[in-house]
């Protein structure tokens, strides 16, 4: 299960002959049918599956799984994760990140270690809590920080995600995301 990513999910049924209405989360959004198998993270577990048709539909895409050839069986799916193996993933260039990579970091920010002391030169680290979820604007991505036991505070926080600016450092071996922003904001 850990090494599963998620890619997007079944939004229903399409049709009588078992098509499938898809949700995709990748970029552009065909790029969900380049990989094989899916596994589908069902009621009764996680299984494998083969996509074995698709079109694009309008504003959506639809899908064809094979061995679900009525629409009962492709209802059963309606609301159902697709994920696939990590090792699928394309590798990325240095300084690059899947978006499911930064799913579950820490996000930290340092503070002067005494209040009004911008002399002092002592930082003292401040948990903002862990990324929940990424946004898409448009102007650039946010990261939907979310607070939790470990945290500074119980404030969810939206920080855009601007590499060099607001974030200083992505430790994918330490679970950790450091980043210049205020505690207070």
């Amino acid at each position: 299960m850990s090494g599963l990513v998620p890619v997007g999910r079944i939004a229903g049924a399409f049709g009588i002959k078992g098509w499938v209405k898809i949700l995709s989360d990748t970029e552009p959004r065909e790029n969900i049918f380049q990989y094989t198998p899916w596994w589908l993270k069902t009621r009764h577990g996680v299984k494998v599956f083969e996509c074995d048709e698709f079109q694009n539909h309008g504003k959506g895409l639809i899908a064809h799984i094979k061995g679900v050839d009525d629409r009962d069986a492709a209802e059963l799916l309606a609301g159902v994760e697709i994920a696939i193996d990590r090792e699928q993933l394309s590798p990325l260039e240095d300084g690059e990140y899947y978006w499911s990579q930064l799913m579950g970091l820490r996000v930290i920010t340092h503070v002067n270690a005494e209040a009004g002391d911008a002399d002092s030169g002592s930082l003292q680290s401040v948990d903002l809590g862990v990324v929940k979820k990424l946004i898409e604007t448009g102007s650039n991505d946010v990261l939907v920080v979310m607070p939790d036991a470990q945290s500074f505070d119980d404030r969810e926080r939206l920080l855009p995600y601007l590499p060099g600016q607001f974030i200083l450092e992505i430790n994918l071996d330490v679970g950790t995301i450091l980043v210049d922003w205020d505690p207070d904001f």
